[in-house]
């Protein structure tokens, strides 16, 4: 062992077209694993902005017209106890039409607790601004229907940019009480109550956890309310995300392959330049296992050298992304405006063993090669 060590320092991976190769392949795995994170983050935030992390809402009535619940769940407290439960929040919902002009466009008006508004005061969307040519300081008028409709002009405040710019659900964020009073209902009363998770916590696990905490409350009110993650609510966005998973475990794998036969062709090189020195460790008395072994260190060495340079590339790569956005996307394809980059460690720290293990266990293919070389040819060739 110390012998094999000690020779396989003084060899040198001389392959560079190889070691090329393993730097891009870790700098795709790494670029592409960030990529699926940030998508997932991006998109779950969205989302989670629109409807949280589990909704908790009433029976929508036939007739249409909006349903109250109340503010506060007579199991609040054990609601707020759940694991993962971060906070529950109360919204009024009430789709509307904005016109300004000529144009037209739907909007979703969400009604939430926000200490700096003031009556009628709205936040608009940049692409409802876009839309409509608003802005700070304008007048948003709204048209909602029901039973009869109602029309109400606020003064846009502010402009927020969705995580999810989805033209056919554009989020506008107005007052709780502003919307109370359009739906005639007293300070008690609400669409829905939204349920933020704590990170880490899957929103479908943590709804069938909430409706089953109220579905055995003993409370009839609760009884009947309908629980959704939002994961249920926007089913094609998070199927769309597993596909992007499915395709970041294809590059990985590619990429691990790709990398590997690299090294495996600069390895086999370099046991066929080195044939008298394993002639002659062979004669020594070395078994073809450790020998092999030798080649595989150095190997090992030009890969993990190959894969700290990806690495680095990689994390630069994601830096000047995520900051700078340089990459943009069309919302109405991928959910978002630009390449949205999440550096997690572990999931880094995780590709990267996984595809140097993969590498590694390639590289003892060539040095199947040791076994069928005489040393007794190679050092009387000598």
């Amino acid at each position: 062992m110390v012998a094999g060590s000690f020779i396989s320092g003084k060899l040198k991976f001389q392959g560079n077209v190889a070691a090329i190769a393993i730097a891009v392949s870790f700098f795709v795995i790494i670029v592409a694993v960030a990529v699926s994170a940030g998508f997932r983050h991006a998109i779950r935030d969205g989302v989670a902005a629109m409807t949280g992390d589990v909704r908790i809402s009433p029976y929508v009535s036939s007739d249409g017209d909006p349903v109250p619940i109340p503010r506060h769940l007579p199991s609040e407290e054990a609601l707020l106890a759940l694991p993962g439960v971060q906070e529950v929040t109360p919204v009024v919902l009430r789709a509307g039409i904005v016109k300004n002009g000529d144009i037209v466009h739907g909007v979703v008006v969400k009604g939430i607790s926000r200490a700096d508004s003031t009556a009628l005061s709205v936040s608009i969307p940049q692409r409802l601004a876009q839309i409509t040519g608003l802005g700070v300081g304008d007048k948003l008028t709204v048209y909602f229907v029901g039973e009869k409709v109602r029309v109400r002009r606020f003064n846009i405040t502010a402009l927020h940019r969705d995580l999810l710019e989805l033209d056919d659900n554009l989020m506008v964020y107005a007052s709780l009480e502003d919307l109370q009073r359009l739906n005639g209902w007293s300070p008690e009363e609400v669409s829905c109550l939204d349920v933020k998770l704590s990170e880490g916590y899957k929103p479908e696990e943590s709804a069938g956890r909430i409706g089953h905490l109220l579905l055995n409350s003993g409370h009839e009110i609760e009884e009947g309310l309908y629980v959704a993650s939002c994961e249920k609510t926007y089913p094609q966005v998070f199927d769309w995300l597993k596909l992007l998973d499915m395709n970041v475990l294809v590059i990985l794998i590619l990429m691990t392959v790709v990398a590997g036969f690299n090294m495996v062709s600069g390895l086999l090189i370099m046991l066929l330049r080195n044939i008298p020195a394993i002639g002659t460790l062979k004669t020594l008395g070395m078994t073809d296992r450790a020998i092999g072994g030798i080649f595989v260190r150095v190997g090992a060495r030009a890969v993990l050298r190959g894969m700290l340079i990806g690495n680095a590339l990689a994390l630069v790569f994601c830096l000047l992304q995520g900051t700078l956005h340089l990459i943009p996307l069309d919302p109405a394809n991928y959910f978002v405006s630009w390449v949205p980059v999440n550096v997690n460690p572990w999931w880094i720290l995780g590709a990267d063993a996984a595809a140097f293990l993969g590498i590694l266990a390639l590289l003892w293919l060539p040095t199947r090669v040791i076994s069928s070389i005489d040393p007794a040819a190679t050092v009387k060739a000598e």
